[in-house]
């Protein structure tokens, strides 16, 4: 068969100008997404693909109706993740969560400009709701050294000049993550600063109907990805050879080869590792006969977060009774949790009426009953009932948000720890539970 041209630029040549994401059928393009391997599996699997334009729509107007409602002329964003969530450009994420150089300046009208690395002002403009490019909202210490005032004034004095033209100069201004000369500089145009991460913690916590199926598509593709994993550390344990870290490598490898982007945490531990939690994996190597345990934290495909742990016996002779005993109850614990799950409830009463833990697992719990969930960890948190602070969360769950369940049984003074996390999805009735990955039943069933 010959290929004609206009086939072979193309990232999949048996469809037409746009892939059925509603994106550009152009393997050159700029605008980075899943790859052909996620595609197929997606195809195998019946799944719907997003329509991301609709999608970057619904993240833009959702942001400017909370920039009116609230009366300010514009929200100002600096976190990466902000940046994704309103241009749905990226560029060098990671890099960029320490060394700030982007911005984004959403005004009252829709009106909406990036400030991105001086040489990269093309990255976004395959998005046509970025309506300018420009550059110099770099203002940290090693790129600008003792003159950081002068770029902050030259940025701030653009923003009051946007403010003006697009926001009817109201200096009411959200700002959610600024160096300390961006913030001054502001200060001293006469903004109005307010609290910019409560809009968009706010703006992203209500998810989309194009948003949902961009999650189960990402959800899907990390749980082939944990299969992948956990097929290598069965298969490679027993020979006394693997590390943690040669378990974990996996999960980046396979993210990687379906367009996710990164994994946020090093939360892979084994044996006597995992207790207590939040050690990170390292080259410790993993015995026959012992617990693995981790949690993905995972960026994956779309820039969605895929947060769920599962912890696995990996050996031949069966799990101490012990062990299943803690994983019965950490199942228990997320299980019925998520069923409190529903449009109308409060946060509080969640917390409050919560499955408890048995007494000997409490100093060990998680950090959180259950935490929002969409291209991070994100608001709200529900907290255990004696880290409760009254008037924090002082909202109702509503339709639309996700929210990973958490579960950590770890006995005090124990040898192992038991770490369980499913993302689940509240409906219009209920609940979905969008985590279709096993629980290892070797350790739920003494088997």
């Amino acid at each position: 068969m010959v290929l004609h041209y206009s086939e072979t630029r193309k990232i999949d040549f048996t469809k037409g100008d746009v892939l059925d994401d509603n994106t550009p059928n152009n393997k050159n393009r700029i605008e980075i997404g899943p790859t052909q391997l996620a595609f197929k599996e997606w195809e195998v699997a019946g799944f719907q693909l997003p329509d991301l334009q609709k999608m970057r729509r619904f993240r833009w107007e959702r942001l400017t109706q909370h920039i009116v409602d609230r009366g300010y002329g514009g929200l100002l964003m600096f976190d990466p993740l902000n940046i994704r969530y309103a241009t749905d450009s990226t560029n060098m994420q990671l890099w960029n969560t320490h060394n700030p150089f982007r911005a984004v300046l959403l005004c009252a009208d829709g009106y909406m400009v990036i400030w991105d690395y001086k040489n990269s002002p093309f990255l976004s403009k395959f998005n046509p709701l970025v309506r300018e490019q420009r550059s110099g909202a770099d203002f940290f210490y090693f790129d600008r050294g003792d003159r950081i005032d002068l770029a902050a004034d030259l940025f701030s004095n653009e923003v009051r000049i946007l403010i003006e033209e697009h926001g009817e100069n109201n200096k009411r201004l959200a700002v959610d993550k600024i160096m300390l000369h961006g913030l001054r500089a502001l200060e001293a145009q006469a903004f109005d600063v307010k609290d910019g991460e409560e809009v968009t913690e706010k703006s992203r916590s209500i998810k989309g109907s194009d948003e949902i199926l961009a999650m189960r598509c990402a959800s899907y593709a990390c749980e082939v990805a944990v299969a992948e994993m956990e097929k290598a550390a069965r298969e490679g344990v027993p020979s006394g050879d693997m590390s943690e870290n040669d378990i974990w490598a996996v999960l980046h490898a396979e993210n990687i080869r379906r367009g996710g982007e990164w994994i946020e945490t090093r939360l892979l531990t084994s044996g006597p590792r995992t207790n207590p939690w939040f050690q990170e994996c390292g080259p410790r190597l993993v015995q026959n006969n012992e617990i693995v345990a981790f949690d993905t934290d995972l960026v994956g495909s779309y820039g969605i977060c895929v947060d769920i742990s599962r912890t696995w016996w990996i050996g031949d002779k069966a799990p101490r009774a012990d062990m299943v005993s803690a994983m019965q109850h950490a199942h228990q614990h997320i299980m019925e949790n998520m069923t409190m799950l529903k449009p109308g409830v409060r946060m509080r009463d969640l917390s409050l009426k919560a499955h408890q833990l048995d007494d000997r697992y409490k100093k060990g719990k998680y950090g959180c009953l259950m935490h929002g969930v969409g291209l991070c960890d994100e608001w709200p948190l529900i907290a255990y009932p004696d880290q409760l602070v009254e008037g924090a969360f002082d909202y109702e769950i509503e339709a639309g948000m996700v929210l990973c369940v958490e579960a950590l049984v770890s006995p005090e003074g124990g040898d192992f720890s038991i770490k369980l996390e499913d993302q689940v999805l509240v409906t219009e009735t209920g609940y979905e539970n969008l985590s279709k990955y096993p629980f290892d039943n070797r350790l739920l069933r003494g088997m």
